[in-house]
């Protein structure tokens, strides 16, 4: 049943992409960016925005769901785009083990009695419960989740100009300090992007809810450039206040700077409402990933690359893959086991990859394109090898952590495209809408 019209994707979109995340990790993003982080936000930005237009235009020509799975399977070939998938599915299984490791462990650190684990499994149970109710219900939690936290963004960002202004005048305004300064090379600016792009994983989630929208061809690709640009703007503009807050002085302890700038601007009432924020945050979040992955796995059991009898299933009532958001929930167990830097290793790779793939698949439609058929070259071939060589640098930008286990993911996939084409003498199972 398609149920999702325009303002419910761009929900989704942003509610996996979890903005509140901005000053959760802004301590950690201005250590690296040398008190750039507005500076490494706005590069990020440009990247994420190149490559949310070549989802954008892929959707346009490709109606279906499997994101960057589906564009690099018919634009590029089929086995290239199972192995897309399969890297992509590292990604999206993994991020709602994420959001409930994230979310256990800061609660855990306020109420130390209540053991981590007990966070986890309840965090998992209430997504898991909304999921299976279907997709209707899924969006309307997450538009009242999305009200909550978009709440505290604008407190914060009310209450951080205010700050500035008390402090030092409008004139604060006029600087581009947290942009880009003088003494700190632009290398530096440009590492703060590798880690501010991470913070806009799952902007491509839209893309995998077409046969759950009501006009996929027309309304996905505004979406998910839509969320790029409503995400792009809210970290742009708190990083660049956080940084005003802060001034260029090295922070103390940056893993809780957002906590401490939200005390300074707002006092313990912010402090309040941000934690309220980020639980909303993350539920959302968790929603919206557990959502994304169970129909990716619907998208690869129906296409015969994992068996369909379970994976191509749905509930006969809510037309929600109970089983694949199951599934989704015995891995996000892992939280109970895994750090938080372990779990956000293991995401990072994957998305890479099918940002990568995305703009590889633009390019490749071009090309395969008769010369009378051809798009524009700005919009089907420059900006999309643009998109391209900026992500394939995030991802070669990974530490070795994430590049080993990404590459040991991908010789897992190759040797099951192996078998399932017994040695590629028998064609990757092509799409069911083919």
């Amino acid at each position: 049943m398609r149920a999702l019209g325009l303002p419910a994707l761009v929900l989704f979109g942003v509610a996996y992409t979890a903005p509140l995340v901005v000053l959760l990790t802004f301590g950690i993003l201005d250590d690296a960016s040398h008190g750039t982080a507005a500076g490494a936000y706005l590069i990020a930005s440009i990247a994420i925005f190149l490559t949310a237009a070549s989802y954008g235009r892929m959707a346009t020509l490709h109606v279906g769901v499997g994101s960057a799975y589906t564009y690099a399977r018919r634009a590029i070939a089929a086995p290239v785009g199972f192995l897309v998938g399969w890297s992509v599915l590292l990604d999206y299984l993994l991020l709602p083990m994420l959001t409930a490791l994230v979310t256990a462990v800061y609660l855990h650190a306020a109420l130390p009695a209540v053991p981590r684990g007990v966070f986890a499994i309840a965090f998992l149970g209430l997504i898991t419960g909304v999921n299976l109710l279907g997709i209707r219900v899924a969006s309307r939690m997450n538009g009242a989740l999305m009200l909550v936290q978009g709440g505290v963004i604008a407190a914060f960002l009310v209450l951080a100009m205010r700050h500035v202004v008390g402090t030092d005048g409008s004139r604060a305004f006029d600087t581009a300090a947290p942009f880009f300064r003088g003494d700190v090379p632009i290398a530096l600016t440009a590492h703060g992007a590798s880690i501010a792009a991470l913070s806009f994983l799952g902007f491509d989630a839209v893309s995998t809810l077409s046969d759950e929208a009501r006009a996929p061809r027309r309304d996905v690709p505004r979406a998910v450039i839509l969320v790029a640009l409503v995400v792009g703007a809210i970290f742009v503009a708190a990083a660049f206040l956080a940084q005003l807050v802060v001034g260029p002085a090295a922070l103390h302890d940056p893993a809780s700077a957002g906590l401490a700038i939200a005390r300074t601007v707002g006092g313990d009432a912010l402090v309040t409402a941000f934690t309220g924020g980020m639980i909303a945050t993350q539920v959302a979040a968790g929603i919206a990933a557990q959502a994304g992955v169970a129909r990716l796995l619907y998208a690869m059991g129906r296409d015969g690359v994992l068996p369909r009898r379970l994976f191509a299933r749905v509930s006969p009532r809510t037309h929600a893959p109970a089983c694949n958001v199951l599934l989704s929930a015995v891995v996000g167990l892992l939280a109970l086991v895994l750090s938080e830097e372990q779990g956000t290793t293991l995401v990072n790779f994957g998305a890479f990859i099918a940002f990568t793939s995305v703009n590889a698949s633009v390019v490749a439609t071009w090309l395969a394109s008769r010369d009378d058929e051809r798009r524009g070259a700005l919009a089907w071939l420059v900006l999309p090898l643009l998109g391209a060589a900026f992500t394939l640098w995030l991802l070669l930008s990974l530490d070795a952590r994430a590049q080993i286990v990404g590459l040991a993911w991908i010789i897992l996939g190759v040797g099951w495209l192996l078998w399932l084409t017994r040695g590629l003498r028998r064609p990757t199972p092509s799409l069911a809408d083919e």
